[in-house]
């Protein structure tokens, strides 16, 4: 792997427990062909920072005038995610606090532009509409058959509606349902959800980091979409994580497009918190 000159300034910073590490990268200091390796490195929990993704912020590629700045973003496992929701929020902040943008931004993605506000510890982003809703999938598993909801709200979602979500065993259950033939080749992220009022539970399986995540912006949104196309919810729809956050999902929708109703203008708020600066050295990498 080519490496970059040490020491490399970064940022650590959670999404209601979706960790990520940021690094201003308007001035390159990885090649293109080194960033798979070095996320997958830099995110390794105990031998190494540690974190669910990479993010690196950089100028825009092409018309300026589109948005004010554009990411490239790597899950855990070096893998390259179109969208990422808390990623999304924590990237707002992080551009607001270096000077990059203003509060009212704009930034491009491999899923579309991005629109995010930042108010304090506070950020909400304006999601891609979602696509490729199919509702009521049979979906066998272990033996037992599941009925699966999915949706991509930047990232493929896969969700699963239970009635019991502290017994639910999301690292066996969600790594079959993403690797299950139905989602292939890409694969999908895996919620399973618990409808409490008109606030949603969810705990998810993510795709690239390959085990339950403490939060998903991306899986949240799908959740609560879900939850309204079944009638089971209504904007806006509070999501309570794994790690016990709570983050709001808020969203219009019309009856006149099918049966299911057509879901716009989907906004993801919640905190996004700095939790350390630091510098990368060489050894960060063994």
């Amino acid at each position: 792997m080519q490496t970059p000159h040490f020491p490399v300034p970064f940022v650590k910073m959670s999404g209601t427990g979706n960790d990520f590490i940021l690094i201003d990268h308007r001035k390159p200091l990885l090649a293109p062909e080194a960033m798979a390796d070095f996320a997958a490195q830099v995110c390794r929990r105990k031998f190494s920072v540690g974190a669910d993704g990479l993010i690196l912020i950089e100028d825009l590629s092409e018309d300026s005038s589109a948005a004010d700045f554009q990411w490239k973003f790597f899950n855990a496992d070096g893998s390259v995610a179109e969208m990422c929701g808390n990623g999304a929020r924590c990237a707002a902040r992080f551009a607001f606090l270096q000077g990059i943008a203003p509060a009212e931004m704009r930034f491009s993605t491999l899923a579309g532009i991005i629109e995010a506000s930042v108010s304090g510890k506070d950020v909400a982003v304006k999601m891609t509409d979602p696509v490729g809703l199919k509702m009521n999938q049979r979906i066998t598993a272990e033996s037992k058959e599941y009925t699966v909801h999915s949706i991509d709200t930047g990232v493929p979602h896969a969700v699963v509606f239970v009635d019991d979500i502290e017994q639910t065993d999301v690292r066996t259950l969600g790594n079959l349902i993403r690797h299950h033939q139905a989602f292939m080749p890409a694969g999908t992220n895996v919620n399973f959800a618990q409808v409490q009022g008109n606030a949603i539970k969810v705990r998810t399986y993510e795709r690239g980091v390959e085990d339950e995540t403490l939060a998903c912006g991306t899986g949240a949104a799908a959740c609560a979409i879900i939850a309204a196309l079944l009638d089971q919810a209504a904007s806006p729809v509070d999501i309570i994580t794994s790690g016990n956050d709570q983050l709001t999902i808020v969203f219009d929708r019309t009856e006149e497009n099918g049966k299911n109703g057509l879901i716009t203008n989907v906004f993801l708020k919640g905190p996004a918190h700095t939790i350390y600066s630091g510098k990368l050295d060489a050894e960060a990498l063994l």
